[in-house]
């Protein structure tokens, strides 16, 4: 992958930022720069809306291979269509995890029925996915799952608990990860069932955030069913699925999420030069760093993006998320810094916290979800550099 971009990439991130320019106007002008982390409650229904819009323009599943609907744009054209679409202030996607998780993972190991199936209704924006990986007992630890799915009369019958659900609430599917062989040693024995979310048996529970939203739910399955044929690969072949569908996670729209966070180390910038905290020697420094930090990211993450294939993930993409969360979390550090005792007030009525606020408070979770910092030290210690597992 080449750091820069050929002269027909660049039409096209042309072509992608008149789009969005004409298109996020009018009707979704409001959505412009909502629905970011810390901000996922937010304009839920026009954000759906303009996921249908994107899918009218055929703007969802540009990597996907075109003989199941998608545009099969290289590399390139992915991280440049993401990174335009931050820079335009485009909404967080409520489709999100239906286009980069669950989309791939069917179509790396899904079957002819299941592609025909759910593919067009994530092309459409229509059906809304949510993930049922963790639990109370079995977090970073995912292999510990407890929930049971018991086929039974031609479909699986679920029953347990998962836990920080995003957008269990407003989700159509959710992708559960579950026992179906008790019996089975823990990495094995598990299945990857598709399960609707509309039905008798699953219960969802809101959990508040530090921020005040509830963008994730505990969700309760008391013999909640699905049919028998939306088992993602083998009965049995679980955690293999789930591996690739961790695989995913770190695909080209991690060029888009750094340039989120470029908008919102502008924003740093922009309240320093306000205050005169750029004039600061310290923060100048921190900003400084922040700003490299940020290069550092890219530059890995295309040579993660070319080395990687499919559902492996590179040895230099271990390091990833370990290395975003820490950096983000300092983000918000400096955001209060920044802000000085403006940070800790709002302003006034309906009192509704700043957006550097609300980054900083959600960076609190950023090396905690996804895998602790501590567990992908494992992963980064196991898995790339061949040392002795932990003792337990």
């Amino acid at each position: 992958m080449q750091a820069r971009f050929s002269e027909e990439d660049e039409a096209f991130r042309r072509e992608i930022a008149g789009w969005l320019e004409q298109n996020l106007r009018g009707d979704f002008e409001v959505v412009r720069g909502r629905g970011g982390p810390g901000d996922e409650h937010a304009l839920f229904e026009e954000r759906h809306a303009w996921e249908r819009r994107l899918g009218e323009a055929g703007w969802i599943g540009i990597g996907w291979p075109r003989d199941v609907g998608g545009r099969d744009l290289g590399l390139s054209r992915q991280v440049i269509f993401y990174e335009e679409y931050a820079r335009a202030g485009g909404p967080g996607r409520v489709g999100h995890i239906g286009e980069g998780l669950l989309a791939p993972t069917l179509i790396h190991y899904g079957s002819q029925q299941q592609k025909d199936r759910f593919l067009p209704g994530i092309l459409s924006g229509e059906e809304i996915w949510c993930q049922g990986y963790s639990e109370p007992n079995a977090g970073s630890d995912l292999a510990n799952v407890q929930t049971r799915a018991v086929l039974v009369d031609g479909e699986w019958r679920i029953s347990g608990q998962k836990v920080w659900t995003s957008g269990a609430a407003t989700s159509n599917w959710c992708f559960v990860l579950c026992r179906t062989e008790p019996d089975a040693p823990k990495h094995k024995g598990l299945s990857y069932l598709l399960v609707p979310m509309d039905q008798p048996g699953v219960e969802i529970r809101p959990i508040v955030q530090l921020t005040g939203d509830a963008e994730f739910s505990e969700v309760f399955y008391d013999e909640a069913c699905t049919a028998a044929e939306n088992v993602v690969g083998e009965p049995g072949e679980g955690w293999k699925v789930a591996m690739g569908t961790l695989a995913f996670e770190r695909g080209a729209s991690t060029l888009g999420q750094q340039m989120s966070f470029q908008n919102e180390l502008d924003e740093v910038i922009a309240a320093a030069r306000a205050n005169g905290k750029a004039k600061d020697p310290l923060i100048r420094q921190r900003i400084a760093k922040a700003w490299m930090g940020l290069r550092i990211q890219r530059y890995n993450a295309l040579r993660t993006l070319s080395e990687s294939t499919g559902a492996e993930l590179s040895p230099a993409g271990t390091i990833t998320k370990i290395y975003w969360a820490t950096w983000h979390r300092d983000l918000g550090k400096l955001a209060m810094d920044v802000l000085g005792a403006d940070g800790e007030v709002i302003d006034a009525a309906p009192y509704e916290l700043s957006p550097l606020q609300r980054m900083y408070l959600f960076t609190r979770s950023d090396t905690i979800y996804g895998g602790s910092n501590e567990i992908q030290r494992n992963i980064i210690a196991e898995r790339t550099l061949g040392l002795p597992r932990e003792p337990r």
